[in-house]
Order: structure tokens, then sequence, then C-alpha cells
């Protein structure tokens, strides 16, 4: 079935995507964005960008919201299946979080 959750890891550059549209966002403002929360260790190019917004709208994680007359830009917003991917992802990532810590001992 092809709008179940996927049970592979996203990648950095997927789920940074997908949370920068829980608010309609172009791309431009998606770069702003994720160059922000990440304080610029993260820096999308045009092409790894567009690559990903059009695989993230193949799979119904992303759909069109608007497109903005005379500016030539297309803003998304997540769908209801990007948010479920997306916390299964934060989960899957406080799991490893937390056997990290208990591994290393870093939470004493």
């Amino acid at each position: 079935m092809k709008d179940k959750i996927q049970e592979t890891p996203l990648t950095e550059t997927a789920l940074l995507i997908l949370l920068a549209m829980y608010k309609p966002n172009h791309g431009y403002g998606v770069m702003q964005f994720v160059e922000e929360k990440t304080k610029g260790r993260v820096v999308f190019g045009p092409g790894t960008l567009y690559g990903a917004i059009n695989n993230l709208e193949k799979k119904k994680w992303i759909t069109l919201h608007a497109v903005i007359e005379g500016e030539r830009k297309k803003e998304y917003v997540i769908t209801d299946l990007g948010k479920e991917q997306v916390k299964s992802e934060l989960l899957r990532m406080q799991e490893v979080y937390m056997i990290g810590m208990e591994i290393t001992k870093l939470g004493e």
C-alpha cells in the first residue's frame, strides 16, 4: 500500500523539509528555515531541495498549497500522512537517543 508509514528512517533532508512545511512554505522559505534552525550546518542547493520536494509530493507527504502569481513561487504544506511520517521518525530517533544515552552514560 503506497499511503502507509515508511518503515525505513527518513533522510535528514526529508525530515527538515517536512518540518519546514508545517506552515505553507515555498522553496526559498524552506532554505531559510533549514539554514536558520540548523545554525548554518545544513544549507540546501536548489537541485537537492527541489528534487526532495518533488519526491515528497509524489509520496503524498506534502501537497501544493498555493501558487503565488507574479513571483513564480509554489507554496507547499505537509499532509496528514507527512505528519505521521514525522511523528514516526521522531519516535524512532528518540529511541536511538535513549539507547545511546544509556550505553555511553552521557545522561549521568
